[in-house]
């Protein structure tokens, strides 16, 4: 994959505590990468969560699609 380098200002406090999170040895685009999985994963899981706690009056059938 090319790689482009990009600069993204962050505060001292934010660097320090990306810096706390990454591994011996990761990248911080590796980092970025997995925290950018781990928002999408919750963000699905929440919406089956509510779909799941959803009135069955308020959801379409797939049929209905």
């Amino acid at each position: 994959m090319p790689t482009a380098n990009k600069r993204i200002p962050v505060t001292e406090e934010r660097w320090k505590e990306l810096n706390e999170l990454k591994s011996a040895g990761e990248t911080y685009d590796e980092l970025l990468e997995s925290l950018i999985q781990e928002h999408n994963r919750r963000r699905l899981a929440n919406v089956a969560r509510e779909v799941r706690e959803a009135d069955e009056e308020d959801l379409t059938p797939l049929d209905e699609l």
